[in-house]
C-alpha cells in the first residue's frame, strides 16, 4: 500500500470481494479506482472501499448492475458539493427512497425465505433424531 492507497489484493480482503468481481465493477464503471500506480495497477481508496461495500450489500438483494449504477449516480450527485437545484434534489431523493422502499421489501422477502429454510432444516434434523431414537433404544 503507498500512503492512502491500496492495491486491489488488500480491497478484496476487505471487501471480501474476488478480485475477477473487482475488476469487472471497474469494467463496468461500477467502481473506478481512484489511481493507478507507475505499473499500472488499480489503486483504491477508503472511498472506493466504502462504495464496493454499498453494491456488495445491494448484491445479495437481487439489484441489477444498471439499478446499482442508478443509485450511485444517484448518492454521488448528492455528496458532490454541488449546488443542486430544488427541483433535481426532490428526484434524487425520489430515487434514494424508492431502493430504500425496494431494499426493505427484499429483506422482509429474505427472511421469509430464511424461515422457510430453516423449518426445513429442522424438519430434517427431527427426522434424523427419529431415525436414530430406536438404535439408541437397542444399545441400551
Amino acid at each position: 500500500m503507498t500512503g492512502e492507497h491500496m492495491h486491489i489484493g488488500e480491497v478484496a480482503t476487505r471487501t471480501e470481494l474476488s478480485l475477477r468481481t473487482i475488476r469487472h465493477y471497474d469494467d463496468v464503471g461500477l467502481v473506478v479506482p481512484s489511481a493507478r500506480s507507475q505499473g499500472g495497477f488499480r489503486l483504491y481508496t477508503e472511498v472506493d472501499v466504502a462504495r464496493l461495500m454499498v453494491i456488495r450489500r445491494m448484491k445479495p438483494l437481487g439489484f441489477t448492475l444498471e439499478q446499482m449504477q442508478e443509485l450511485l449516480a444517484a448518492t454521488d450527485r448528492l455528496d458532490s458539493g454541488a449546488l443542486i437545484d430544488t427541483a433535481e434534489r426532490q428526484v434524487l431523493t425520489t430515487t434514494l427512497r424508492e431502493f430504500e422502499h425496494v431494499a426493505q421489501q427484499r429483506c422482509t422477502d429474505l427472511r421469509t425465505q430464511l424461515g422457510r429454510a430453516e423449518e426445513f432444516a429442522d424438519t430434517l434434523r427431527r427426522r434424523l433424531g427419529d431415525i436414530a431414537a430406536p438404535s439408541r433404544a437397542l444399545l441400551c
